[in-house]
This record gives structure tokens, C-alpha cells and sequence, in this order.
């Protein structure tokens, strides 16, 4: 056990209007310390995760959230940045200070601003977390990347139309119950399924509907000490967790398998003692549909080639044996990159809280979380547990 949330709060994900960086990392600051019962004395060190690269002319970042409460002066803040793992990133670097015994209590914010870019602008800026040496006349951005993967995939194990549009199905209905998300709207399995004006082919053979959201948005975390927090009102515990990267270009990798989640999935229910079944349910980076796919093997719901099977099984849906992006993960709910992965796990405790309204999973005990920066190059893994 490496350390808790005690207190948490999150945005609306989308298109919002008259927030720049600062407004929303300054919200979800102070939502967050109110719900924990704390404030910015209590606070030994702050850390925020922001990927910018372009989406906003603000960088160096780290002191805005200094702009929440004078009394945050002089306290020690960092800016994390991890590609689309950016706000686990930040998660893990506050534990990582707790567990270095250097303070008991930390701010984590993690925020983005997305929707002010152009359009044609917003290709570019992701793809500067691909390998530009060898990536960078791929066309179609990352959603290009995640085309030939998904090209590749099928080269090898075969079509996975019916698949990709059940993943876009559920995780779009399971989106409906998610107040914070940016598309609340139950598209149906037919409409994701073909091709339309509405929904277009994106890249290779993914379509509008297999592509995540450009979003804007913040989420925050208190993060405590086992000791302290069991002074708190309310405390999720990490019962373990797991951080690698491999390596950056494709070409020295296998991409028709994300090897880089399946050693930090290995690695985190290793350290838990636990397996995949134990878990009541997870959160995953959908930031494509074929990411997620591929995900239910690497995490070892499915062997290679078969995660299909999962989908035909029903295994993923919110009443199924692990359900996955009960939230309606990043398809539905946006991505606002710095912001991902501390959304996850304010979902992950709420969900072990009893808490997370019309998306809440029966019995929820144990939540796994999976945060992928670049095409499976950073990857962190959590699994919480609800602990008072």
C-alpha cells in the first residue's frame, strides 16, 4: 500500500468556454481540498500535470495553482509531463514523495486546454508524442498511428469492425450516466458500426466513432500518508501500482500488442497479490477503440488475437464479469490529455465510494486504472481499494 486519496473533485469535461488553464486548474484545486477537509497549510507539496506542447501559449505551469490561495506561497510545485499518461504521471510522483517520507499531505491537479487550438493545428501537436524520426509522414495524426496499428492487427488476427463499434456502443451508452462527460449521447451499435457522412472514416479503418474527443477540462487529487489518512474523513488506498515505458518508435516493437501495459498490469497484480478476477471493474485508455481492444489482452482478460471475445461475451459491459470505462472512458467521457489519467482515479474512488451515481458498479471493492502515454510507450497501472 503506497499511499491514499482522500479527497478528489472533477470538471466537466468539452468546449469550455471562458476557462483558460488557470480558472480550471484553480476549480479543481480548491473543490479537491474542501472535499478532504484541507487546506493549502496542511498541503506539503503540490505537482501538476500538463501536456500542453502547443494547445495553449501558458507553459511553466507549475505555480498557477499557487493562484488558488495566498497561503500556497513558497510551497513546492512541479509540472509532470508523461505524453497522454500525464496525470498519472502526477499521481505517481505525489506517492512517490510520500512514500519518500519528504511530507504527509499533496496537491495533485491535472489539467488541459484543447478546444481553443485550430483543427488543422491539433495533428501536429499530438503527434510531436510519436517518434517524429520515423512517424512523422504518417497522415491523420495519432488517430494515422493508431490506424496502422490497427491495420496491423488486422493483418494478423483479422476484421474487427463489429468489434471496434461495440466498443464505441458501450462505452457511448455507459457515457449517458457520467454528469462530467463531454458526449452524453447513447449512439447504438448500428451508427458506430457503419460508415456515414456522420460518422467517417478517421484513419486506416478507424472511423469518427473510434477516436476520442477533443476536450478541455481538470480533475484533482489529495493524497495522504496511510497515517494520516486514517484521520481523514474518507481514504482510498492504492493497494499497489506499476509504471514502464518502452521504447518510443514502433519499429522496435510488435505493434499488433501492447507489451508495455502488459508488464505494468503483470507488475501491479503481482505486487497486490491478486489477479485480473479479483477486480470489480476498471478504467482504461480508450483513446482509440483499438487501444482498448488491445488492452483487454494485455491486461489478461483474453489471450493475443482474441479480445474480440470479450465484447461477444458481454464480459465488459457494466453488468459483466469486469466491466471496463463504466465512466464511458475517454470515447465519451473526452480527453483533455494532463487531465486523463487524474479523472480515472477520481472515478476509480468514487466508484469505491459507493458514490458514482448512475455510473456505479454493484459491489465495486477493488478498480483497476490504465493511463497510456504515445502509442504503448508509457504505461501506469493502479488498483485502488476502498479503505474507510
Amino acid at each position: 500500500m503506497t499511499g491514499c486519496m482522500v479527497g478528489w473533485a472533477h470538471s466537466k469535461f468539452g468546449k469550455l468556454e471562458g476557462q483558460d488553464v488557470e480558472a480550471l486548474i484553480v476549480e479543481a484545486a480548491t473543490n479537491a481540498m474542501a472535499d478532504a477537509g484541507v487546506g493549502p497549510d496542511d498541503i506539503d507539496a503540490i505537482y501538476l500535470g500538463y501536456f500542453n506542447n502547443g494547445f495553449a501559449d501558458q507553459d511553466f505551469p507549475s505555480s498557477l495553482v499557487l493562484q488558488a490561495d495566498d497561503r500556497f506561497r513558497f510551497k513546492p510545485a512541479t509540472r509532470v509531463e508523461n505524453a497522454c499518461a500525464t496525470g498519472s504521471a502526477a499521481i505517481h510522483q505525489g506517492l512517490n514523495f510520500l512514500e519518500a517520507k519528504q511530507g504527509k499531505v499533496v496537491l495533485v491537479v491535472g489539467v488541459e486546454k484543447m478546444t481553443d487550438t485550430p483543427g488543422a493545428d491539433i495533428g501536429g501537436i499530438l503527434m510531436k508524442a510519436s517518434y517524429l524520426k520515423e512517424d512523422s509522414e504518417i497522415e491523420g495524426g495519432f488517430a494515422g498511428v493508431f490506424g496502422q496499428i490497427a491495420q496491423q492487427y488486422y493483418q494478423k488476427y483479422g476484421d474487427q469492425t463489429d468489434a471496434l463499434a461495440k466498443i464505441a456502443a458501450k462505452n457511448h451508452k455507459n457515457g449517458v450516466g457520467n454528469p462530467w462527460a463531454q458526449l452524453r449521447k447513447d449512439l447504438g451499435y448500428e451508427f458506430c458500426r457503419d460508415v456515414s457522412e456522420k460518422n467517417p472514416i478517421v484513419a486506416g479503418p478507424l472511423k469518427r466513432t473510434d477516436c476520442s474527443l477533443v476536450s478541455d477540462g481538470a480533475a484533482a487529487v489529495v493524497l495522504a500518508d496511510m497515517e494520516t489518512a486514517l484521520t481523514m474523513k474518507k481514504a482510498v488506498v492504492f493497494r499497489s501500482r506499476s509504471h514502464v515505458n518502452d521504447y518510443l518508435p514502433m519499429g522496435r516493437r510488435d505493434m499488433s500488442q501492447l507489451e508495455g501495459c502488459a508488464n505494468a498490469w503483470a507488475n501491479a497484480l503481482s505486487d497486490g497479490k491478486l489477479t485480473l478476477d479479483d477486480l470489480s471493474m476498471v478504467e482504461t485508455h480508450d483513446c482509440f477503440t483499438m487501444a482498448e481492444l488491445m488492452e483487454y489482452e494485455a491486461m489478461g482478460l483474453t489471450k493475443p488475437g482474441e479480445g474480440a471475445r470479450a465484447l461477444e461475451e458481454g464480459w465488459t459491459e457494466k453488468d459483466g464479469k469486469l466491466p471496463v470505462n463504466p465512466s464511458g472512458g475517454l470515447k465519451s467521457k473526452g480527453h483533455p490529455i494532463g487531465a486523463t489519467g487524474v479523472s480515472m482515479h477520481v472515478l476509480a474512488a468514487m466508484q469505491l465510494r459507493g458514490e458514482a451515481g448512475d455510473m456505479q458498479v454493484d459491489g465495486a471493492n477493488l478498480v483497476g486504472t490504465f493511463n497510456m502515454g504515445g502509442a504503448g510507450v508509457a504505461n501506469y497501472v493502479s488498483i485502488l481499494e476502498g479503505l474507510k
